[in-house]
């Protein structure tokens, strides 16, 4: 059963960090590129970043240039984003999702509609 699962999620005054992770079961991550998005209250699902399979090519949103950093780690099967100073505007729930190619690419994008693997979400709420 191929599935994704976000952790790392919580409560994070602003200024604060938090590390999420995407872990992939059923599948290696390999030949994946992967899209980190954020779902705020009454909003559309925003592309954060992503990261190409590769790991050569990383794109971010210009809302969070600079404070959030896309990683993966293959051998642990898992993908992960970094975010430091954190600020209200941050607050949505956090989804990973992925899409596989036929081969080992440069490429990746920030639009939902590419990735056809999706995890279930995890929470992220900046508040003092």
């Amino acid at each position: 059963q191929v599935q994704l699962v976000e952790s790392g999620g919580g409560l994070v005054q602003p200024g604060g960090s938090l590390r999420l992770s995407c872990t992939a079961s059923g599948f290696t991550l390999d030949y994946y590129r992967i899209g980190w998005f954020r779902q705020a209250p009454g909003k559309e699902r925003e592309g954060i970043s992503c990261i190409s399979s590769s790991a050569s090519r990383t794109l971010y949103a210009e809302s969070v240039k600079g404070r959030f950093t896309i990683s993966r780690d293959n051998a642990k099967n898992t993908v992960y984003l970094q975010m430091n100073s954190l600020r209200p505007e941050d607050t949505g729930v956090y989804h990973c999702a992925a899409h596989r190619g036929d081969y080992i690419s440069n490429y990746c994008g920030r639009a939902p509609s590419e990735y056809n693997y999706w995890g279930q979400g995890t929470q992220v709420t900046v508040s003092s």
